[in-house]
C-alpha cells in the first residue's frame, strides 16, 4: 500500500535544548503539562526557522523509542520533496542510514566515492561528473543520518582529524564526523534520526533543533486504522477493541503496534470483536507469527501441513540468530550468519516464505546479502522465543554464563525462577535499553494462555504457574529500589504482561491514560 495512502503524522514535539534523555520505553513516562508546553512540529518544516526567529538550522535530530515512526517520517519527507511538494528549495537528498554506512568497509574512501558507492546512478549522471555540487554553495543538499543507535562507527568529537575535502579519502567514522560538526560541507542540511540513548553521542553545541516524535494519539490512531484496513467496519471494530482495553490502547501510540494489531484483525477476522483477541504484547506477536506461518503454509506446492520437529527445528534457529546478534548490539547481518545458523532462505520452505515476511533484504554494498529483521522488536521476539524453548525443550538456561551455572544449584530458587531473574537483571544492565521488550517477550511466554498459543513447539512444559507470583513480587521489589525512568516504566509494562491487576499497575495505567490525554 503506497506510503502516501497510509501515511498518518504522529505527534511530533520541539524537544528544547540538547540535554541527554535517558529513557527508552515502550511508553514514555512524560508529565501532561510539559508536554503542553512544548511546539508541536511538523517534519517538513524541519530546517525552518520557528516563527519570529531568523535562527539557521543546519543540524537537527529527531530521536524517538523503537517503533515510533521516525524512519517512516523520514521516508515521508523524502516522498514529499521527490514528488515536488515539499521543501522545494533542496536540490538534493542523500539517505544515509547508518546500517549502510557501516557495512562500507575499512578501506579509506573520500566523500565523493561514499556516494558514488552508495548512489551508483550518480556516477553516471552529468552532474555528478565532477565534485561542483558538493563544493558550490547554489546547490542545496540534504544529508539523513539514520539509525545512530545502529552505528558502529566510532564518532570522535574530540580527537578526529580535520577534513574540508570531499576528495580526501579517510575513514567513514572520520567523513561523518567531520559532516554532522560542520567541518565538511557546512551549507549542508543534516538530519540525524536516533532512539534517545543514543543520541548522547552527539555534542550539543552540533546541534541546532532536538525534536522527538511521540507517536499517535487517539485520533491518529483512529486515523491510522481507517487508512490501512479497507473494510470501514472491521476498522471500526479495530478502534472499539482497541479503545476497550486499556494497556493495548496506550500501546498504540507506536505505529508499529497499530499495525500489527491491524494486520491481525485483516488476515483473522475470527477473532475480531472477540474475547481471543490479544490485548497484551506477546500474544500480538505470537498471533503475527502464526498468521504468517499460516499465509506460507497456504502458498507451498502439494503438502502444506509442515512436520512440527522442522518448524520447531527452524524458528529455534531463527531464535538463536537473534538472540545472539541481540547480545551483540547487532540488527543486520549477512547470509553467511544465517548460514551457520542452519537458516536456508532460498530453498522452497516453509520456513524460507517465512524468513522473507520476517526479514527485510539490502543488495547495495555487499556481494552477497544481508539481512535484518522487520522491526527490532520482531528481533526481541524470535530472542526471547529461542531463551524459552531452551529452557523448556532443554533445560537450558542460556542467559547464564557456564561460570555461574553451579551458583544455580547453590540457590533456593526454581530453575525457572532463576530464569527470570536472571532475564530481569540483564535487563536493567543494559544501558541502551536493547533488551527492554525482550524482557517483556519472555515473562509473557510464562503465561499459561500464552504457551497454549505455542504449544506446537514445545516438547516440554516446565513452566509452574506458581511462579508467576513470585516473578511479579521479584519485579515490584525491583521498582520500589528506584531505577532508570526508562526500566522502571518497562518493569511497570512486565507486569501487565504477566496479567497483573494489581493497584500498582492499575495506577501506573491511569497515569499513563492521563498523560496521554
Amino acid at each position: 500500500m503506497p506510503l502516501c495512502k497510509i501515511y498518518t503524522e504522529p505527534c511530533i514535539i520541539e524537544g528544547g535544548n540538547c540535554e541527554v534523555n535517558t529513557e527508552h520505553e515502550v511508553i514514555k513516562k512524560a508529565s501532561a503539562i510539559k508536554q503542553n508546553q512544548k511546539k508541536s512540529i511538523h517534519c517538513k518544516h524541519l530546517f525552518n526557522p520557528p516563527p519570529g526567529q531568523d535562527r539557521h538550522i543546519r543540524t537537527v535530530i529527531t530521536r524517538g523509542v523503537p517503533g515510533i515512526g521516525k524512519t517512516v517520517c523520514a521516508n515521508k519527507f523524502i516522498l514529499d520533496w521527490a514528488e515536488e511538494r515539499e521543501n522545494k528549495n533542496l536540490d538534493f537528498v542523500f539517505p544515509l542510514p547508518f546500517r549502510d554506512l557501516n557495512r562500507v568497509g575499512d578501506k579509506p574512501i573520500s566523500l565523493v566515492g561514499l556516494i558514488n558507492k552508495l548512489f551508483p546512478e550518480t556516477k553516471d549522471t552529468e552532474i555528478f561528473k565532477d565534485t561542483g555540487i558538493l563544493t558550490n554553495d547554489q546547490y542545496k543538499m540534504l544529508f539523513i543520518l539514520d539509525g545512530l543507535d545502529e552505528s558502529l562507527l566510532s564518532l570522535d568529537f574530540k580527537e578526529c582529524e580535520i577534513v574540508t575535502d570531499v576528495t580526501q579519502p579517510t575513514e567513514t567514522a572520520v567523513l561523518m564526523t567531520n559532516i554532522i560538526r560542520g567541518r565538511l560541507l557546512p551549507s549542508a542540511f543534516i538530519w540525524i534520526i536516533s532512539q534517545p540513548d543514543a543520541s548522547s553521542k552527539i555534542p550539543f553545541e552540533h546541534i541546532d533543533l532536538v525534536i522527538e516524535v511521540q507517536g499517535f494519539k487517539t485520533p491518529q490512531k483512529d486515523e491510522y486504522f481507517r487508512s490501512i484496513i479497507d473494510c470501514q467496519n472491521r476498522a471500526d471494530e479495530v478502534i472499539t477493541h482497541v479503545k476497550s482495553c486499556e494497556s493495548l490502547h496506550i500501546m498504540c501510540h507506536i505505529p508499529i503496534f497499530c499495525w500489527m494489531v491491524a494486520s491481525l484483525f485483516e488476515k483473522k477476522p475470527a477473532t475480531a470483536g472477540g474475547t481471543n483477541m490479544p490485548a497484551t504484547l506477546t500474544p500480538i506477536y505470537i498471533h503475527f507469527l502464526t498468521v504468517c506461518v499460516d499465509n506460507m503454509s497456504k502458498k507451498l506446492p502439494g503438502n502444506s501441513e509442515a512436520k512440527p520437529d522442522s518448524v520447531r527445528n527452524d524458528l529455534i534457529s531463527l531464535g538463536k540468530l537473534a538472540f545472539e546478534e541481540l547480545e551483540k548490539g547487532k540488527s543486520i547481518f549477512n547470509e553467511s550468519s544465517l548460514t551457520q545458523n542452519g537458516i536456508k532462505v532460498t530453498e522452497p520452505t516453509l520456513c524460507s516464505g517465512l524468513y522473507a515476511q520476517i526479514f527485510s533484504e539490502d543488495l547495495i554494498l555487499c556481494q552477497e546479502n544481508t539481512f535484518c529483521f522487520v522491526h527490532l522488536s520482531v528481533q526481541e521476539f524470535f530472542a526471547a522465543l529461542y531463551v524459552y524453548l531452551k529452557f523448556n525443550n532443554d533445560n537450558e538456561n542460556v542467559l547464564m554464563k557456564k561460570s555461574s551455572i553451579s551458583r544455580r544449584f547453590l540457590s533456593r530458587d526454581s530453575s525457572e525462577l532463576v530464569l527470570y531473574k536472571a532475564a530481569v537483571k540483564k535487563a536493567l544492565q543494559c544501558e541502551s535499553g536493547h533488551f527492554d521488550i525482550f524482557l517483556r517477550f519472555l515473562l509473557g511466554l510464562s503465561l499459561e494462555s500464552n504457551q497454549t498459543l505455542v504449544k506446537h513447539l514445545l516438547i516440554h512444559n516446565r513452566t509452574n504457574q506458581k511462579t508467576r507470583a513470585e516473578i511479579i513480587k521479584y519485579i515490584k521489589e525491583k521498582i520500589q529500589a528506584s531505577p532508570p525512568p526508562g526500566r522502571c516504566d518497562n518493569l511497570h509494562l512486565c507486569l501487565n504482561e504477566l496479567n497483573d491487576d494489581s493497584e500498582m499497575i492499575q495506577s501506573y495505567f491511569r497515569e499513563r491514560m492521563h498523560s496521554k490525554q
